[in-house]
């Protein structure tokens, strides 16, 4: 069910008061002011409530748009000169515009259509009342059309801001995600260079302490075997430096190649 709009509101009770001011300033209405002021009044009223009560049961919709279709045309018998009343016909497709969808809203603008025609016909002729209802025929149509195509553009619109606030939400979704594999694979990159250090480095560590203590054995018993020694404890000192560096390298952030 469509919603009335601030614009659309406001330009239905400019019409309407349009209608009120024709009444007070063609003469011939003044022996029938009293009338006229009392039927518009009412008519004001009821048309009030009925967009205050979108929500109402149809038949009361139905009992509602019935009633005031009828007060116009008695309104018109009144001196069916003043064709300017077809106009309340005109304002009533908005309700109906509101109150209905589909088919069932069309079936609606077509009655007020037809009442809008009839009722000038009757009175005044076919010629005369073509002609003075042509123009409120043409916008009982074109203002319902442009309530659905508005109410289209509005929910279009709606559904493309809950879709951009879904994305939003994904996207930082995705980033906090991304954010903690990042975590991860940093916490699983330096257990790796753990295990790394542990099973390479600190043995030949070990290695060279071992190698180092018996070079200093040799130095006390056997003195022939000492540059031996020195030849290994350089060769694992020279390997053990040789994984540091590496593992250094490895731990060092990745140049970005646009400064290189």
């Amino acid at each position: 069910m469509l919603k009335p709009g601030r614009i659309g509101v406001v330009v239905i009770y400019l019409a309407f008061a349009a209608v009120v001011f024709r009444t007070f300033a063609i003469e011939a209405n003044r022996p029938l002011l009293e009338w006229y002021v009392g039927f518009e009044l009412a008519f004001l009223i009821l048309y009030t409530a009925m967009l205050l009560m979108l929500s109402m049961p149809r038949w009361l919709k139905y009992f509602c748009l019935i009633l005031q279709s009828s007060m116009v045309l008695f309104a018109l018998s009144w001196r069916p000169e003043f064709d300017f009343l077809v106009v309340l016909f005109l304002l009533l497709t908005y309700p109906a515009s509101l109150f209905f969808t589909g088919k069932l809203r069309w079936f609606w603008i077509f009655i007020l259509v037809l009442l809008t025609s009839g009722s000038l016909i009757f009175y005044l002729g076919v010629v005369r009342g073509l002609a003075l209802s042509l123009t409120t025929m043409a916008a009982e149509i074109v203002l319902p059309a442009f309530l659905i195509v508005n109410h289209e553009i509005e929910t279009a619109r709606m559904k493309s801001q809950a879709l951009l606030k879904e994305l939003q939400e994904t996207h930082q979704q995705l980033e906090l995600y991304a954010s903690k594999v990042e975590d991860l694979a940093a916490v699983q990159e330096r257990n790796r260079l753990a295990r790394e250090l542990h099973d390479t480095v600190s043995q030949l560590i070990f290695s060279i302490n071992l190698t180092t203590r018996s070079a200093q054995l040799l130095l006390k018993k056997d003195q022939v075997r000492v540059p031996e020694q020195l030849n290994r404890l350089h060769e694992m000192t020279t390997d053990a430096l040789g994984k540091l560096r590496s593992l250094i390298t490895q731990l060092r952030p990745p140049q970005n190649p646009e400064k290189i």
